[in-house]
């Protein structure tokens, strides 16, 4: 239940932490009782940060009561503001509302002081119980046995299907001409056969034959003692019943550090193989280091791990990585297991056997486990297809669970702040391929990632994200062309475990995100919009800011198990279609919600505007909280969809994508600064207003684009774009930009100029429609954070300026369709930097990688057909500011 609780504190710290910033200062509270709440929740999430590997009885009871009443606290909060902004624009008289404000205030002071003592209470029972703990760990530390650290595996017969390639480099690298002690690392999720590999090279006649002289193998795992390691390696090795000549001391009666130094003196003479297999941190490395010597004997090292990072700080120099097996591996794998020999002897199963192969992942333990069944098995078809069926469940059952168990150490080894994080990506989807953006989204609106200074909440989401593929927890299947993950995936079985550990965590209790999807679909939950039976919700009691009753929502079975809280605040949603007015659609939604994504499933083809409307009795939209939108409509270039005036009364939003729409100018000038938000994505005619660029400071993607019907943009005032000074990505697509000027902020990383055609009269074609740059003018300071240059069809550019190549962050220069002055420009700007020791810019020319000293052969075509998606010129003006001009 730790999980459960961070997840649900972290989520409460996040509403603390709104209700106390400038743009929420409306909201009345008793100031100093938050304050109170607040470090009362800070402790419990420090003490779990420190205590979440306990399995103490005593410990889960407490913190089972404080994931329940960290939600008891939130629900009162979020209750307290729907309840002001409702009651501000009920139209009762001045006095009747302060009368009626008071009674609320003070209805909320003594709810708050409720959730402050009970967490009190549960804080002084933990110090206790912590104390105690404390005290048996010191009495259990002083009494050391003689133990031992061989636990050596069996070793696997026949291990070398889908494995011989791998054991050939070990093997090679531990008898490497190097004669200085290597450390050599073995790196993989929980069951790809780390140890297996590691064993099979450790009983090898020629490794044994090799380091004849010491061979130690040390099981580490996750719970380890650096003293019993040292008192099981030397009783090993034949020293566990000697006194030493010096001191006459037994083993047992020696300190740690006479301990290390017998192990260095019995290694120093000789060549040694020692195994540390299931390493889990750097401590037990650091505790054991000092004790084998260097002797220059050619010792080695291995070491087996689950987490990539540990391997090079271990000083391993080039870390083994284990991949899955592949289809072929993984059916001769299983037929080994099964049947004892290459290949199936029993031809109508080989069909059905290959796809449970295949259904394990080219996992060699769920094929393992998988095998085992099978060979016990009367071989006939219906039992094998029925095996097939359901193969994660055969491989994390059989055996007393052996596969399920080695996966639950990686998860249990995770810190805190990473088990919310880690089950909720397994419970997501079954999509193989997940997009990391709206993960991070997602992760951020349920509230599971922790502040930290000087950082957005996205990118300690993408520290979480890599922490959990340096642990091989999930699996990258797509990387950006700056090295940004895209897409992730994770294994079938550590999905099946995401969803049996949520069930026991039950670590998301309230509905923070819906998709809400507008179909002909009838019967949906409308949390996650899939089909629903006639399962309903009591909402007569709890809604909100309506005068008429709505349609009684249905939840699926699904929501239903995974939320335990769905007595909720709704507030209605609108869809109007102004070509039929007055029809509309419509949907509640939670006024807790952080996180929601509205989408239409099917399109009648009318190309009609629509607007989008929070129905809200007051100024301020019930969804107080709200942090992303996500609007999926089918709309025409010409009919956008029109959003709220609202949006810019949310204080909380931190993206919004849309499928071409309008947003309203601001209303006023003294409104809510938007502080949070960081993407918007995709605006129809955006007017980049003062008023409008300074409501969004901190924003770093723009998607924004230009109608047809557009004639003049001076009165867009693009040139404002230069004030958004934490711009990142910028996208702007305008057709016939004429003498508009453009003016982009130095923080710009990446920028796609699309339909920009100016129409430089000595540039023109002879049809006078498409535009291409000739000379370009710029230095590295004019794009001092720019990381990727792509040009695309662009025949007529003369050369890439020679300064781009020493723009300090530039990562790659690629090419598409461009003329042969082009390619000549970008391989001598690479070639220039080579010679500068810059080993990081790279070029690719037409998807291919170019490499320094080889003949390309350009052969681009080129004519007057060009589509320029760069036909623009740069120059640098005021003050660091790139500014789009016509270039003389």
């Amino acid at each position: 239940m730790a999980a459960a609780a961070y997840a649900a504190l972290g989520s409460l710290m996040h509403v603390l932490d709104q209700i106390q910033q400038p743009a929420c200062r409306w909201i009345q509270l008793e100031r100093e009782k938050i304050e109170i709440l607040y470090k009362e929740v800070s402790f419990l999430q420090d003490f779990l940060e420190g205590y979440s590997q306990s399995r103490d009885k005593e410990i889960e009871v407490l913190v089972r009561q404080i994931a329940v009443i960290a939600d008891e606290a939130e629900d009162i909060i979020e209750c307290h503001v729907v309840d002001q902004i409702h009651e501000g624009s009920d139209g009762r008289s001045h006095d009747m509302a302060s009368l009626s404000f008071s009674m609320s205030l003070s209805i909320f002071c003594q709810d708050i002081d409720k959730i402050i003592e009970k967490l009190d209470s549960i804080k002084k029972e933990l110090m206790i119980v912590k104390e105690e703990r404390v005290f048996q760990e010191l009495i259990m530390s002083k009494t050391s046995v003689l133990a031992s650290s061989s636990k050596l595996p069996p070793t696997v017969k026949n291990f070398v299907v889908g494995f011989d390639e791998q054991l050939v480099c070990i093997m090679e690298q531990l008898t490497g001409y190097k004669d200085d002690l290597q450390i050599m690392s073995i790196v993989g999720m929980g069951g790809i056969g780390k140890t297996t590999l590691a064993r099979t090279a450790f009983d090898h006649p020629y490794i044994v034959h090799y380091f004849s002289d010491k061979r130690i193998w040390i099981t580490v795992s996750e719970k380890y003692n650096v003293r019993e390691t040292l008192l099981g390696v030397l009783n090993d090795i034949g020293d566990g019943g000697r006194e030493d000549v010096e001191t006459g001391k037994s083993l047992v009666e020696c300190r740690d550090d006479e301990l290390g130094e017998k192990l260095y003196k019995r290694l120093f003479d000789e060549r040694y193989l020692i195994v540390l297999d299931d390493v889990w941190s750097t401590e037990i490395w650091d505790g054991l280091k000092l004790f084998f010597p260097k002797n220059r004997r050619g010792s080695r090292i291995i070491v087996t791990t689950r987490q990539s990072s540990l391997a090079v700080s271990l000083g391993s120099q080039n870390p083994y990585l284990m991949n899955f097996l592949n289809k072929d591996q993984s059916w001769n794998l299983l037929c080994e297991k099964v049947f004892s020999q290459e290949g199936c002897p029993i031809p109508e199963l080989e069909d059905v056997g290959k796809v449970i192969a295949d259904g394990c992942g080219g996992l060699p333990l769920a094929i393992a486990v998988i095998s085992g069944l099978l060979a016990k098995s009367d071989m006939t078809r219906e039992f094998w297809q029925f095996v097939a069926e359901n193969v994660s469940s055969y491989a994390n059952s059989g055996d007393d669970e052996h596969c399920l168990k080695i996966l639950t150490l990686s998860y249990n080894n995770l810190s805190i702040h990473l088990k919310p994080c880690f089950l909720y990506v397994g419970v997501l989807s079954k999509d193989r391929n997940i997009q990391v953006s709206k993960l991070i989204r997602l992760w951020v609106a349920e509230g599971f990632v922790k502040p930290a200074r000087g950082k957005s909440l996205e990118e300690v989401a993408e520290e979480y994200m890599k922490d959990l593929v340096d642990r091989n927890l999930i699996m990258i299947r797509k990387l950006g062309c700056s090295g940004k993950i895209k897409r992730c995936g994770i294994h079938d079985l550590l999905r099946d475990l995401c969803v049996r550990e949520s069930h026991i965590q039950r670590y998301t209790r309230i509905p923070r995100v819906q998709h809400v999807c507008f179909g002909e679909e009838k019967n949906v939950c409308f949390l996650c919009g899939h089909p629903s039976t006639q399962e309903s919700i009591d909402v007569p009691l709890v809604l909100v800011g309506f005068r008429s009753m709505l349609a009684i929502p249905l939840v699926c079975s699904a929501c239903r198990n995974t939320y335990t809280h769905l007595r909720l605040r709704l507030v209605k949603l609108k869809v109007i279609d102004k070509a039929y007015f007055p029809y509309s659609r419509e949907c509640q939604a939670p006024t807790k919600l952080r996180y929601l994504a509205v989408k239409e499933a099917s399109w009648n083809g009318e190309e009609v505007p629509i607007r989008l409307v929070f129905v809200s009795p007051s100024k301020r939209p019930l969804l107080w909280n709200l942090q992303t939108l996500l609007l999926d409509f089918f709309i025409s270039r010409g009919n956008p969809l029109v959003l709220p005036c609202e949006i810019w009364e949310m204080p909380q939003l931190r993206h919004v994508v849309v499928r071409r729409a309008e947003l309203p100018n601001p209303l006023k000038k003294d409104s809510t600064i938007l502080e949070n938000l960081q993407t918007i994505s995709y605006l129809r005619n955006f007017r980049c207003t003062v008023e409008a660029v300074e409501r969004i400071p901190n924003l770093k993607k723009l998607k924004i684009y230009y109608a047809n019907a557009v004639q003049d943009l001076s009165c867009y005032s693009l040139y404002n774009l230069a004030y958004l000074h934490k711009l990142e990505s910028l996208f702007l697509l305008a057709q016939d930009l004429f003498s508009e000027k453009l003016a982009f902020p130095c923080s710009l990383k990446k920028l796609n100029l699309s339909w920009c055609r100016i129409p430089w009269e000595n540039m023109k074609h002879d049809d006078g429609w498409y535009v291409d740059v000739e000379w370009w003018r710029a230095e590295n300071i004019h794009f001092p954070n720019l990381e990727r240059l792509l040009l695309e069809q662009v025949f007529y550019l003369k050369e890439i300026p020679s300064g781009i190549g020493d723009i300090a962050t530039l990562q790659s220069i690629e090419l598409n369709s461009c003329g042969n002055s082009v390619v000549k420009s970008a391989k001598q700007i690479l070639e220039e930097q080579r010679s500068l020791g810059n080993e990081t810019l790279q070029l690719n020319v037409n998807g291919e990688r170019y490499q320094v000293g080889s003949s390309y052969s350009l052969g681009i075509r080129q004519d007057k057909t060009t589509f320029s998606l760069c036909a623009c010129g740069f120059e640098v003006r005021r003050e660091g500011c790139l500014v789009l001009s016509m270039l003389q």
